[in-house]
């Protein structure tokens, strides 16, 4: 039994360290791709104070505001709380999340909360009328 167990704790020591090793390597192609990644959504985002995002960046910071402008190398965020404007390069982005739709998700939102509202309305009112009309 004791031999299984080291034998165990011996396979994952030099299977597991090699895995370990390889994920802590940096790859720099990975890093372009997530930049241009980035990149392209804040693109898509656009900016002004309707592209609202949140940022955490790859040194542990957050941001939270809105898009101001975009270049080539790195946009600006303007700060939802006190104003003030911090300009981030695409790779040092961690994640981001944008905010902002555009007004055809709003319509389509729209028709769709009118509709689940009209069929409660319909399903439950009729349960409750007394006199059938």
């Amino acid at each position: 039994m004791l031999r299984k167990i080291l034998s165990l704790v011996l396979m994952t020591a030099i299977f597991g360290g090699g895995i370990v090793a390889s994920a802590a390597t940096p790859k720099t192609g990975d890093d372009e791709k997530r930049a241009e990644k980035v990149k392209n959504e804040i693109r898509k985002l656009g900016t002004g104070p309707d592209a609202q995002i949140k940022l955490k960046l790859r040194d542990k910071t957050k941001l939270e505001g809105y898009v101001s402008e975009a270049n080539e190398n790195d946009f600006t965020v303007v700060s939802s709380h006190n104003g003030t404007a911090t300009t981030v390069p695409y790779p040092q982005v961690g994640t981001a999340r944008g905010n902002n739709l555009n007004g055809g998700v709003k319509i389509a939102i729209g028709i769709g909360i009118g509709i689940a509202l009209s069929y409660l309305v319909y399903k439950y009112g009729r349960r409750n009328r007394r006199y059938g009309f």
